[in-house]
């Protein structure tokens, strides 16, 4: 399997779970981040908002084809980029344990390079309409 195509897989397969654990598990994903769910449930509610989003971009790296995937590829080195900063700037300003904040920056960092990889593997591949047109 092609490196691009590796990565994009892996990406997708980690938002599903990702995405999925914030929409049926929220306090699970919060505990780990240091929040008493028993005392501060608000977290709840953005945890599931993103995750039907994340769900949903993680079935687009896998089942969009041509110029959508490669937008889709594009965008989710913007989405995790920023991911990655979140975390670091909400790390620094104790807004998150040490610890937590940590797994964060890394988890984040590692959707990024995941999807940096993906992106530059797509980047070169010809659109599914390119090679139909080339074709003609």
């Amino acid at each position: 399997m092609h490196k691009g195509t590796a990565a994009r897989k892996t990406l997708a397969v980690i938002r599903i779970a990702n995405g999925a654990a914030g929409l049926l598990a929220p306090e699970k994903l919060l505990g780990r981040l240091g929040v008493d769910t028993a005392v501060d449930r608000a977290g709840t509610y953005p945890f599931r908002m993103f995750g039907i989003r994340t769900v949903l971009i993680g079935l687009d790296l896998l089942l969009l084809r041509g110029a959508d995937l490669r937008r889709s590829e594009r965008l989710a080195v913007l989405i995790h980029a920023s991911d990655t900063v979140a975390a670091a700037v909400t790390t620094v300003r104790g807004d998150l344990g040490r610890r937590p904040g940590i797994t964060s920056i890394v988890i984040s960092a590692v959707n990024t390079a995941l999807a940096v990889t993906a992106w530059k593997g797509g980047r070169n591949a010809r659109t599914a309409d390119a090679v139909v047109h080339q074709t003609q």
